[in-house]
């Protein structure tokens, strides 16, 4: 045992070694431990801690925070990502090929940077899922929402500390114009509440985030035709983060538009069907939230679906 002990640490430090030692000093860089540390607690107090504490309190009225919060965001992703593009994807960067330039070049020390810029905003992001559990809307704190922002920032440590710049980087740059358009949203939406039922691009920022996955694929797939200077383990990891979250976005923008008119039939059907005070009708609309669609509701509903 003491052996098998001795090879892993081995295999660790080994590991560690390999990486890029112009990042090894850089905070939260010399181990991935304090990252998953920090994605395990705040998983706990997500789903445990949080609405334990706000069992019994009013939800706190966060409108100022936000505010600042979503106009922090949008300001910290349209500057990373004009670091992204001055850093090499403005004429620099090859599309089709880039390999790391692990030299300490300014420009590639400025790719460097930006990328450990881009890890750390995966912490200040997770204030997203604090501020549903202040304001007690938990429902909001779906699988997806837990897989995003739990495992992002450990999947961006492994990126900063092996492969600071290059091929991957086009990833980070595409997700920063994302989240530039997504907290924009989110900073109208709390600045003027009453104009949220008539944002109509929320549907189109996740479908703009989808898009960001079909071509974080198609960019990272194709070293695997092309000869190129960049990890294959790389590739494969980045993939694998893009299909993943095709496939779980995909999943909630179904749930969410495509069947949006026959659930509110639904939710209206089973209203008709028993008091509008009763415990069943609260119970049944929490159901056909989360997508259940009984033979007999659905029936019913389809006197109300015009």
């Amino acid at each position: 045992m003491a052996q098998l002990m001795a090879s892993i640490a081995s295999d660790y430090e080994s590991a560690m070694d390999s990486g890029d030692p112009r990042v090894k000093e850089w905070f939260l860089m010399s181990s991935p431990f304090p990252t998953v540390a920090i994605c395990l607690f705040y998983l706990y107090f997500v789903t445990r801690l949080g609405p334990r504490l706000m069992k019994n309190r009013e939800a706190f009225k966060l409108r100022p925070l936000l505010l600042l919060y979503n106009g922090f965001q949008v300001y910290f992703s349209c500057w990373m990502f004009k670091e992204g593009l001055l850093s090499g994807w403005w004429g620099n960067y090859s599309l089709k090929c880039q390999p790391v330039d692990y030299s300490n070049n300014p420009t590639a020390m400025r790719m460097a940077n930006a990328v450990w810029w881009f890890y750390f905003s995966k912490f200040t992001e997770l204030s997203d899922t604090v501020f549903f559990v202040l304001r007690k809307k938990n429902d909001h704190i779906t699988v997806l929402h837990l897989i995003h922002h739990g495992g992002i920032p450990i999947a961006t440590w492994f990126g900063t500390k092996f492969v600071p710049g290059g091929h991957s980087t086009f990833c980070g740059m595409l997700n920063t114009f994302v989240h530039a358009v997504m907290y924009s949203y989110y900073f109208i939406s709390a600045l003027k509440p009453k104009w949220k039922g008539y944002l109509k691009f929320k549907k189109w920022v996740t479908l703009l985030q989808i898009a960001q996955f079909v071509l974080i694929m198609a960019h990272a797939l194709q070293l695997l035709v092309v000869d190129c200077d960049y990890p294959r383990s790389f590739v494969w990891f980045i993939s694998f983060h893009g299909l993943l979250f095709l496939i779980l976005f995909s999943n909630f923008y179904l749930r969410t538009y495509a069947g949006s008119k026959k659930r509110a039939a639904v939710t209206k059907a089973i209203s008709s069907m028993v008091s509008e005070e009763s415990e069943e009708t609260i119970i049944a609309k929490k159901i056909i939230s989360n997508g259940f669609n009984g033979d007999i509701v659905m029936r019913k509903a389809a006197e109300y679906d015009e």
